[in-house]
């Protein structure tokens, strides 16, 4: 296999004339979308129906969020990845202004105690997801701008402690894992990384110990069976989904959890319903689509034409990658419930807008590569 991906996974599109494409990362992310646009609906159709009257309410709103999601991936695989790197200051600065924004009554809107989105009128949105891509493209320009270690840690605090202010710990876990293998990727010091480790894991400690709801959030993990009816519950209900699958599921639409025993079944817990439903085959082979997406999109960083577009494509891959550990493993309970989407399936228009625009990006910096292996090939004949 060649470097990054086999180059002929890369052919022209008969509709997409401006260059050849990935295919298979492309129609990969196309299955990924319609079947998780798929899950929404069988998951949130009781709730939907309970609060909204209208099974299908979830079911709409998700395939508007597709649609743009979808454009945005398009519209992104179009513009150079280098345009980026020059509009990387901006971004941040962008997305730092709408984390405190969300914070400000009367434009954040609270909701079960924490502050995570922006509303004008029906529209609303997560400022934490597009800050995810703004910190990944900032320290992509700040390793090649060869900027000292001490702007990438200050920028990750800034965004964590606006993001722990919501408060949300999930994703704050979500954007260090990022940075980290960002940061191993440029090939900082394993000094430099450890102590940012070691920081990390004492701040996190201290933030969790600090609030009793994140604190309930760890017993619950720790002792699963301790408060059935209360701190318990939502894992409990994961689990007997999960069991209630067993190999072949219960059968698609047959989900008995979704119907409102279930916390969060078309969010975070929608992989739940899944595996409820097609079992340990069906919910293994969502697993597998979902790992092979991840191959691609590590493979696409790994073989990108110059140092840039290699962190931001290693940043935007392991973001979704982390995403999927957190939510997956907290399924399985080897992790704690952290209220973490996964990829393509849960319920969420920025979420989901948002990874599909970054996977443009990755589209278009494997369209650049594709373009110098030709080059250097042509080259070589003469």
């Amino acid at each position: 296999m060649a470097r990054g991906g086999d180059v002929s996974d890369f052919r022209p599109l008969a509709c997409y004339n401006l260059g050849v494409l990935d295919r298979k990362t492309l129609w990969l992310t196309l299955t990924l979308s319609v079947v998780g646009l798929l899950a929404v609906a069988d998951a949130s159709a009781p709730q939907a129906l309970r609060v909204f009257s209208d099974p299908y309410y979830f079911t709409k709103q998700q395939l508007l969020w597709t649609a743009l999601g979808l454009a945005a991936l398009f519209g992104a695989s179009l513009v150079h990845y280098s345009v980026w790197r020059k509009i990387a200051y901006p971004l941040f600065f962008a997305a730092l202004l709408a984390l405190v924004a969300v914070l400000v009554p009367g434009v954040g809107s609270k909701v079960l105690g924490a502050r995570r989105w922006i509303s004008i009128g029906q529209f609303g949105f997560q400022p934490s997801e597009p800050a995810k891509l703004g910190m990944a493209i900032l320290f992509a320009k700040l390793y090649v701008d060869k900027k000292p270690f001490y702007y990438f840690v200050a920028a990750l605090l800034a965004v964590s402690a606006l993001v722990m202010l919501q408060p949300d710990l999930g994703t704050t876990i979500v954007i260090t894992g990022v940075a980290f293998v960002q940061l191993f990727v440029m090939g900082w010091s394993v000094f430099d990384l450890l102590g940012l480790l070691l920081g990390g894991t004492a701040a996190g400690a201290v933030l969790v110990f600090s609030s009793s709801y994140r604190r309930q959030r760890v017993m619950s993990f720790l002792g699963s069976t301790a408060d059935p009816l209360g701190s318990s519950y939502h894992i409990r209900q994961v689990l007997i989904a999960l069991g209630s699958g067993g190999i072949f599921g219960v059968g698609l639409g047959q989900s008995r959890q979704k119907h409102l025993f279930l916390p969060e079944s078309a969010t975070d817990s929608v992989f739940a319903v899944i595996a409820e439903e097609v079992g340990f085959v069906g919910g293994g082979a969502v697993i597998i689509l979902l790992f092979y997406l991840l191959l691609r999109l590590f493979a696409i960083a790994r073989g990108a034409p110059d140092d840039f577009s290699k962190v931001l494509g290693a940043g935007i891959a392991s973001w979704i990658g982390v995403q999927i550990f957190l939510n997956l493993s907290s399924m399985v309970s080897l992790t704690p419930l952290t209220g973490i989407p996964l990829p393509f399936f849960s319920y969420g228009g920025t979420s989901l807008t948002t990874m599909l625009g970054s996977i443009g990006i990755l589209l278009n910096i494997s369209r650049h590569r594709y373009a110098q292996k030709e080059k250097k090939r042509r080259k070589t004949r003469r």
